[in-house]
């Protein structure tokens, strides 16, 4: 359970790269991952937390600007596959799992990138608008999020 928890947050990760360590970071800050005594106990910290909410609010925001590159575009496409692994490593980290958790989640946000922008392609057509399918898609994400985190917790 914990390496698919681990692969749905680096989802979260390709769709939005920022929200998922905002996320996770707020779960490990209330322990409610538990990183123990690793390097990734840094993710529990209240300035991680807040530092990737602020970072995560400013994605939030800017994604919605017409001016905003592809995700699937290298430095996009390397930072979620980064975040992924990140917050994968958090997750499997409360399952002794942290290199699996490192892989679920760098694959989870490969298959977030190309999925999510496939789906909001599709979604934008259907909407008529391109924003409709971003709010969509930014509602998904922090649901995916907290069901995967909620399940390990």
């Amino acid at each position: 359970m914990i390496l698919l928890c681990a692969f749905l947050v680096g989802i979260v990760a390709g769709l939005r790269s920022m929200l998922a360590p905002a996320i996770v970071s707020w779960f490990a800050r209330e322990n409610l991952l538990a990183t123990g005594n690793t390097y990734l106990a840094l993710m529990g910290y209240t300035i991680t937390a807040v530092g990737f909410t602020l970072l995560a609010v400013c994605e939030l925001v800017v994604d919605k600007l017409p001016k905003t590159p592809s995700r699937k575009q290298p430095l996009p496409f390397a930072i979620r596959i980064l975040t992924g692994s990140l917050v994968g490593a958090t997750v499997g980290a409360t399952g002794d799992k942290v290199v699996l958790g490192i892989v679920c989640g760098a694959v989870g946000a490969v298959v977030g990138t190309l999925g999510g922008a496939a789906a909001r392609a599709k979604l934008a057509v259907i909407f008529g608008r391109d924003y409709r399918a971003a709010i969509l898609e930014d509602l998904v994400g922090i649901g995916i999020a907290l069901f995967a985190i909620l399940k390990v917790a």
